[in-house]
């Protein structure tokens, strides 16, 4: 099996044995002008001229390749400088064209996420504007129109002093959905982890969901009876924000006179699942990759006249991820859709 050589001692090799060649060649002439006759004098000569011009050449070689290649490393910060000197990249061109190679594709990865969250930024300053200019002009119109001289009216100047009080209520919605959404994904948001019964918090959320849901006579429900508890380890607060918020939605894109049920069921040894399946106008599958995003509509018009700040479903998912957990989505259009998430189970007390 042939032995490859590496480029600079192939180069080293091939100059070593021209000089060699050279010089016993200019030693043959010198000799022959002077008339001495030692043939045995060339093959030592040879080898020790091509050894010590193997040496030399080998070393300023690799000395060479070695400073100029430093320099580009040290101009793009490819590697430490003390990586530089644990492996001899210059003695082994394919090696180093391959670090290169690698170090080009990481750049690039770099430069496209920077590129995409560029785009991410744009879209998410957009969103904000777009969210915070609805209230804020709605606020705005009335407070102005009372200043123009509504307020003499007193029946004008109290409709709209209420509806005024309504947008600032969203304004303050917005906001605070904004600073969760965002301690969340910077992971400044503590959670406490506590035992409690999941049964319990969703009945609790029935509870302070059961107005909004009679104004479009829908009716909230267990799938069936659960005679024991249920208990799970989670932040309480938090998971409750993640049922309200899917409750939420629920009622928000059901039907009239529909249903919306809750589950609870054993996954695995130390995980329950907890779905929240209604039967309302349901979502396209174009739609379900990016539902999670902020402030991401699957109807633009319709959700921003029911309400809400655009991040609920984002929370939902950086409250889930927080706590080491997922959540999933099943939807058919005009048929419902069905949101669940996974908890730890814990011992019961």
């Amino acid at each position: 099996m042939a032995i490859k050589l590496k480029k600079s001692y192939r180069f080293a090799l091939l100059s070593s044995l021209l000089i060699s060649a050279l010089l016993s060649l200019g030693l043959f002439v010198l000799l022959y002008l002077f008339n001495i006759r030692e043939p045995f004098i060339f093959p030592p000569f040879f080898l020790i001229s091509f050894s010590i011009s193997f040496i030399i050449i080998q070393i300023r070689v690799e000395k060479f390749i070695y400073i100029r290649i430093k320099k580009i490393y040290d101009e793009v910060s490819l590697l430490e400088s003390s990586t530089l000197f644990k492996t001899a990249v210059t003695s082994d061109m394919k090696t180093l064209t391959e670090e290169i190679g690698r170090f080009a594709q990481n750049k690039k990865i770099e430069i496209d996420t920077i590129r995409i969250r560029e785009e991410y930024r744009k879209d998410y300053l957009g969103n904000v504007s777009h969210e915070l200019k609805t209230p804020l002009f709605t606020v705005q119109g009335y407070i102005l129109t009372l200043l123009d001289g509504a307020m003499d009216d007193k029946k004008v100047r109290e409709k709209y002093l209420q509806r005024a009080a309504k947008g600032v209520e969203r304004l303050i919605y917005i906001v605070k959905d904004l600073d969760l959404i965002t301690k969340l994904e910077v992971g400044e948001l503590n959670l406490a982890p506590v035992s409690f019964d999941i049964v319990i918090l969703v009945q609790h959320v029935f509870e302070m969901l059961e107005i909004r849901a009679k104004k479009k006579h829908i009716t909230m429900s267990f799938n069936q009876e659960y005679t024991t508890a249920i208990m799970v380890t989670a932040d309480r607060e938090k998971i409750q924000q993640v049922i309200t918020n899917l409750m939420v939605n629920a009622i928000k894109y059901g039907h009239e006179n529909g249903t919306t049920e809750v589950s609870i069921e054993n996954l695995l040894k130390n995980k329950v699942i907890v779905r929240v399946t209604d039967n309302g106008e349901g979502i396209a599958k174009s739609h379900l990759p990016r539902l999670f995003e902020r402030f991401y509509r699957v109807d633009k018009s319709g959700s921003r006249a029911e309400g809400g700040s655009g991040l609920g479903l984002a929370i939902v998912k950086h409250i889930l991820e927080a706590h080491g957990e997922k959540i999933f989505v099943e939807s058919v259009v005009d048929v419902g859709s069905e949101f669940s998430f996974t908890l730890e189970k814990s011992e019961k007390k």
